[in-house]
């Protein structure tokens, strides 16, 4: 099984101490089932108006043998983002089923060939922009 969550904007609104909760899910890797556990409460996302770049210092994470580092990781970006309410009653997220299920179904395919090109679990840190899935870092489930 593989377990992933999702927020409208950019993903500094799942990892930092923003209030409210992603939408979550489930899916099975076997069968491709896909089963949301938490839909989104997020009152804010993160946007840019411009292309940017994120920096990561990972200074915080040097000595932690066979730890993943989620959180240990500051990131700063080059241009800053701007908060905005995230209004969930047009979200396709929310209503669209079929649109739901066919993002989650390309985030199972994505997540499994990431896992299989790494030999084990993963955890996966990506965007969705228009169609296109993007990986911009994992490393393994620990």
């Amino acid at each position: 099984e593989m377990v992933g969550e999702l927020v409208v904007g950019l993903g500094e609104a799942l990892v930092g101490n923003y209030p409210g909760r992603a939408l979550s899910f489930v899916m099975n890797k076997a069968n491709g089932q896909v089963t949301v556990t938490r839909f989104p409460s997020k009152p804010y996302g993160l946007f840019l108006k411009d292309d940017t770049l994120i920096f990561r210092s990972d200074s915080n994470g040097e000595d932690l043998e066979g730890f993943a580092g989620a959180g240990l990781y500051e990131s700063v970006q080059a241009v800053a983002a701007s908060e905005q309410a995230v209004d969930y009653n047009e979200s396709p997220l929310l209503w669209d089923e079929g649109f739901r299920s066919a993002l989650m179904q390309k985030l199972l395919e994505v997540g499994k060939a990431v896992e299989g090109a790494m030999g084990s679990a993963q955890d996966i840190e990506g965007c969705v922009v228009d169609d296109n899935v993007y990986v911009v870092q994992t490393r393994p489930q620990v």
